[in-house]
């Protein structure tokens, strides 16, 4: 059986015999006819064992070729060429082999002899054109091109070739006019008009490509892509009618194509028919053939545009479509919750955002969102549980130590909130912000564990760097006034902090403490006055009750902390208060 390779090798053999044979007749006719011009050189006619000798070393040049290896076989065609220069299927595989080794420059001359020597040779031809290709002369690669066309018999279908040389250097009209001859010569073909219709879109001759596009779908009335291609074409030239019109006719092929509803859907936007435009956005996403990443990308620009009363219903019916077709796509619950967290819809996101991490749970920001809820619903215990879920994926995220800490410090799990809570702040180094946050609720925690010295350090970090930090300046001083420490500093501020938030009762409450603590109870009252006009919160009214008290308004303390106690959040000594009418701490 004769193998693929040695098929290869006997055709290029008979090449070479043949057109050694040719050479030695043309040298006999020598005297007779007009010499022909070529690059390769005029010798002597080389005897016939001179021919067997260059024959053979084309042949072992050829194995080498085959194999590969290159510069073997142009050693061996180079050898063979000093004794037959003028053979075009020598010269021709010179050249080929230049090409393999990247020396277009020196394949030229060889490539230029063989399509001399032989002129109604395609592949010469093609080599030829390669060649020039290769060296960015596209103006000679398409003269070889049509050198071929004329020259060989039979070869129109290298038009195609022409044509894409063309389309690449972008001469579009050499391209067109190379379109006319290849349906000249074969009949009209759907990628003629497809290619054509692209030449005109960039050429911005939209009527031109409109006009293509109508011929498209005379010819392929069933091929849904081009009616909904023509339906953007008119939408791109402003005529919107035609576009709905091209569209209605797609969805008689295909009522349900869900990109004929999507198109159909911002066509009718545009003339401001809002309630057929959300009904066809609908049909579109109620297809699962509408893939998940487009209907992503659809909601996101809906999530741009929020909040937005009147588009909010809609994008959260679109999202419940989306998590309908597509129940094991992580991303169709992420953008839905995405979506929900913005309208406000806190429970219902971060629910979806726990379905879409069991099916991915990669994402360092879906998780980061889900304990964000849990802090924004009040839910300290979901939100330790998710933290740490989160910690077993990102363990050096700092963030997720935070919200562990900081849940189990809502909890009261003291000893567990500072241990996360320092693991955290020391991955933040360099990373002065989220220290600080540390920082503050450190100072909390070491607070409840009595460790106060830690507690004061941590809150003097704080404001250290935010000098006017609300929550530290609050905390510590009343801390401080409890503890009856360093009453001076805790005066100073909540000084401060009144200044900076002169009618926030909780504030008023604090600094009217410290007063109290040091005894400068007419002081402490007006500040108390202030704030339960504000708030009636159970603490203040009762710290205004121990006020009264201590400037000698024992009714009027009474009645406060009666007041007090009906909220029911009042000291554990309220009861002992009312009953006995003095002042228990």
């Amino acid at each position: 059986m004769t193998t693929y390779r040695n098929f290869i090798l006997a055709t290029c053999c008979l090449a070479f015999i043949a057109t050694g044979t040719a050479e030695a007749q043309n040298n006999k006719k020598k005297g007779k006819a007009p010499q022909q011009e070529a690059p390769a050189p005029q010798v002597q006619a080389p005897s016939e064992r001179d021919r067997q000798i260059s024959e053979a070393m084309f042949l072992d040049g050829m194995k080498y070729f085959m194999l590969e290896d290159y510069q073997q076989a142009l050693q061996l065609f180079q050898k063979a060429y000093t004794v037959t220069p003028n053979n075009a299927a020598l010269n021709y595989k010179i050249g080929e082999t230049y090409l393999h080794l990247r020396e277009p420059k020196s394949a030229m001359p060889f490539a230029l002899a063989a399509v001399n020597l032989e002129k109604t040779n395609a592949y010469y031809y093609l080599l030829l054109t390669q060649l020039y290709a290769e060296q960015q002369q596209y103006d000679a690669a398409a003269q070889a091109f049509n050198d071929l066309l004329r020259n060989v018999p039979n070869s129109n279908e290298y038009l195609f070739n022409l044509a894409d040389l063309y389309l690449s250097q972008s001469r579009y009209d050499d391209a067109l006019r190379t379109y006319d001859r290849i349906e000249k010569e074969f009949g009209e073909m759907e990628q003629l008009l497809v290619n054509r219709q692209q030449i005109y879109l960039r050429q911005k001759n939209v009527d031109k490509a409109i006009a293509e596009g109508e011929k498209l779908l005379k010819a392929y009335p069933t091929e849904m892509q081009y009616f909904l291609s023509q339906a953007e074409l008119y939408n791109a030239a402003r005529r919107t009618d035609d576009a709905i019109a091209t569209l209605n006719k797609a969805l008689r092929l295909d009522p349900n194509n869900p990109f004929a509803h999507l198109m159909l859907s911002d066509l009718s936007r545009q003339k401001g028919e809002f309630t057929e435009s959300e009904r066809q956005v609908k049909l579109a996403f109620a297809s699962a053939e509408l893939d998940i990443d487009t209907k992503v990308r659809i909601l996101v620009d809906f999530i741009r545009q929020l909040p937005n009363p009147q588009i909010e219903e809609v994008a959260l019916e679109l999202v419940d479509l989306t998590i309908e077709k597509h129940p094991d796509e992580a991303k169709a619950y992420a953008v839905a919750a995405d979506l929900q967290t913005i309208v406000g819809r806190k429970e219902v996101a971060r629910n979806n955002y726990l379905k879409a991490v069991k099916l991915d749970d990669s994402h360092f920001k879906i998780w980061q969102q889900i304990v964000l809820l849990d802090a924004e619903l009040e839910e300290p215990a979901a939100m330790v549980k998710h933290a740490e879920q989160a910690l077993e994926l990102f363990p050096n995220q700092a963030v997720f130590w935070f919200y562990s800490g900081t849940g189990h410090l809502i909890e009261k799990n003291y000893e567990k909130a500072v241990k996360a809570l320092e693991y955290g702040k020391r991955l933040s180094i360099g990373e002065p912000e989220l220290v600080l946050q540390f920082n503050m609720q450190l100072g909390d925690g070491y607070n409840s564990l009595k460790d106060y010295q830690k507690s004061d350090a941590a809150y003097e970090a704080v404001l250290a760097q935010d000098a006017n930090n609300e929550h530290v300046l609050n905390n510590y001083s009343y801390f401080l006034s409890l503890r009856g420490e360093n009453l001076p500093r805790a005066k100073q501020m909540s000084e401060q902090l009144i200044k900076l938030h002169p009618n926030n009762p909780t504030y008023l409450d604090t600094h009217a403490w410290v007063l109290y603590k040091m005894g400068e109870y007419t002081t402490a009252r007006k500040y108390l006055e202030q704030a339960v006009a504000i708030s009636d919160d159970a603490t203040i009214v009762e710290h205004y009750g121990d006020v009264l008290f201590k400037l000698g308004k024992q009714e009027e303390a009474v009645s406060q902390w009666q007041k007090a106690k009906l909220k029911g959040e009042a000291s554990a000594f309220i009861d002992r208060k009312i009953k006995e009418k003095k002042l228990y701490e």
